[in-house]
């Protein structure tokens, strides 16, 4: 859980998906508005991913843990989708 929390969080607040998606000759401000509108719709996936892990770690159901990664997963994978639609 921590390993793809800290991927998403390096991918949206450091700057690693603009590198991925934007690095080509267009100007940077359009791209990272349409990388905005794509880290906004994965941050809702995150929030839950979030939701899901803190009460797997704290219930201790598997159950919880299998929807956590689900949702981790949803989130890194609308960045990477959005981030190719958006290149």
């Amino acid at each position: 859980m921590v390993l793809l929390a800290a991927l998403w969080g390096l991918s949206v607040y450091a700057g690693w998906g603009l590198e991925a998606f934007c690095a080509s000759g267009e100007p940077a401000d359009d791209c990272g508005g349409r990388m905005a509108l794509v880290t906004a719709v994965s941050s809702l996936f995150a929030v839950v991913a979030t939701a899901l892990t803190i009460g797997a770690w704290l219930t201790w159901r598997a159950r919880l843990l299998v929807y956590a990664i689900a949702a981790w997963m949803a989130a890194e994978g609308v960045l990477f989708v959005g981030g190719l639609v958006a290149q």
